[in-house]
């Protein structure tokens, strides 16, 4: 029908609205075409539009007091429609060798991939049809999309709906925050169409640019000056929040801040992070059930909610400053447990351990038991018994990692002698921990004992606990081995009680008794 013989129609046609019923004959079955749905939206009379619709259950179309002759398919629902309104704003359409439509069932045009499914595309067809829309922050991305993918351009008709919906976005929602963050959310279900367009890539930027207003705030700022925007990026998804990150960075935020943002993030994201392990601390007769605390809640995991963990943690990780204030070393030692339950990649899990390494002297002993992780790649547990060693409940060799990684930072800075106190300590605590597993080996156990050097040791009161509680624990070593464990710490050193608690212990040898 041509758009003079339409507009002929428009001056003759009523104010009308959108009817919903079942989609049958209507000839046959008048009644059904009266039915009126909870929905209404008003023709106004000078629009040659919809002057009824009917719906069954995957399909609408409009009632004839103009003949439809076009039938256009997204998701499940097919519309039935009048092919020159839509044709005319819709490029890519307008391109296809649209066939006319014969029946209910006939040709039809499947809409693949269409951004923002079947509720999008009915907010185009009024659009098309001339009704009025609302645009707001949770519709719009939706529609920049679609009318992206239809080609609704400035050629075909000006005002049409591409150069409406981004003076939305370039005047509305980027100029404000809530709306912003709304509308990268809504972007989350329309990759890549939202990545092609830039409409990621522009929030992004616009909320960096707000939320990086206050870095100059003076030191005795509150922290919610520097913080109010941390709640509302947590919620975004990890690589749009990434994306903000590093936008963040280049405009010069302090590492702190960013820090903080981050781990904010993790403990919205990765609640496993903050949930203690019963029974960490013994290795009585209920390890056996210790392993399946540990290990059952990860069998329970689907497959996709892993790789969702594992992607946020690498992600957050690689974003992390490098330099050591921005987060505390409890957090970096929160985020190893966690890279190495979801059996992150071996570089990852190492550059964990060396930033330990670095701030190590922060660290308390609670934060190094570091349970030993099933194989999620192999499917069993790590700690089955193939070797004494293999079976300790902690995974010691990553503490005996970090441990050596802080020896060489320390080295290389000159510093090992300033901070050997608060490191002895907590290695002699450590050590107190582990000895009362009864899988330790004497000979991992020594190699701890001694890796710290000897000269940094003021007092070994700490040590000749620590041997004490392994002996206690491992009563059947012999005379040996106990002669060997009690060569690592020097009795010079002990105070006046540890030397009067030694005189007295009959599980020491006796030459350490003496001495």
């Amino acid at each position: 029908m041509s758009s003079p013989k339409l507009a002929a129609v428009s001056s003759r046609i009523t104010m009308k609205s959108l009817q919903v019923a079942q989609a049958t004959d209507p000839e046959s079955q008048p009644e059904r075409t009266d039915q009126v749905s909870d929905k209404s939206i008003v023709i106004p009379n000078k629009h040659v539009t919809i002057a009824d619709s009917i719906k069954s259950e995957h399909s609408r179309f409009v009632a004839p007091r103009i003949p439809t002759d076009f039938s256009i398919q997204v998701q499940e629902t097919t519309y039935n429609v009048h092919k020159y309104p839509i044709i005319s704003k819709c490029g890519y359409i307008g391109r296809l060798e649209v066939q006319p439509l014969i029946s209910n069932s006939g040709n039809v045009l499947k809409l693949d991939n269409f951004p923002g499914g079947s509720e999008t595309f009915e907010t185009i067809l009024k659009f098309c049809y001339g009704l009025p829309i609302d645009f707001n922050s949770d519709n719009v991305a939706a529609l920049r999309c679609a009318s992206e993918f239809l080609e609704m351009t400035e050629e075909l008709e000006d005002g049409n709906l591409i150069s409406k919906t981004e003076a939305f976005l370039t005047f509305v929602v980027l100029s404000s925050w809530k709306d912003t963050v709304t509308v990268l959310k809504s972007c989350e279900n329309l990759s890549p169409w939202v990545e092609n367009i830039q409409i990621v890539r522009r929030c992004c930027d616009s909320i960096a640019l707000k939320a990086s207003k206050n870095k100059h705030t003076s030191e005795d700022a509150t922290s919610n000056q520097e913080s109010w925007w941390f709640n509302d990026v947590a919620t975004l998804r990890i690589d749009h929040f990434m994306r903000i990150i590093s936008a963040i960075k280049a405009k010069g935020i302090k590492p702190e801040t960013i820090g903080k943002c981050i781990m904010q993030y993790a403990k919205r994201w990765l609640p496993g992070m903050y949930e203690e392990l019963e029974g960490l601390r013994g290795y009585g007769h209920e390890k056996s059930n210790l392993q399946f605390t540990i290990f059952g809640r990860k069998k329970q995991e689907s497959a996709a909610h892993s790789k969702e963990q594992t992607t946020i943690i690498e992600s957050l990780v690689s974003i992390i400053p490098t330099q050591q204030e921005a987060v505390p070393c409890k957090f970096l030692l929160q985020m190893l447990k966690m890279a190495m339950m979801y059996s992150v990649s071996p570089a990852l899990i190492s550059d964990l351990e060396k930033r330990v390494g670095m701030v190590l002297e922060d660290a308390e002993v609670n934060d190094l038991l570091i349970p030993r992780y099933q194989n999620r790649d192999q499917g069993k547990m790590v700690n089955m018994p193939n070797s004494p060693e293999d079976c300790t409940m902690q995974d010691i060799d990553v503490v005996q990692r970090i441990f050596e990684y802080f020896l060489m930072h320390e080295k290389q800075q000159m510093q090992l002698q300033q901070k050997s106190g608060k490191l002895n300590r907590l290695m002699d605590n450590y050590l107190a921990e582990v000895a009362t597993d009864p899988n330790l080996s004497i000979t991992k156990f020594q190699v701890l004992a001694e890796l710290l050097p000897e000269y940094t040791r003021s007092f070994d009161d700490g040590l000749y606990r620590a041997i004490d509680t392994y002996l206690k624990t491992h009563p059947s070593l012999t005379d040996h081995d106990r002669r060997r464990l009690c060569k690592i710490m020097n009795c010079e050193k002990l105070s006046l009680d540890a030397c009067i608690h030694a005189a007295q212990n009959d599980r020491l040898p006796l030459r350490t008794i003496v001495q």
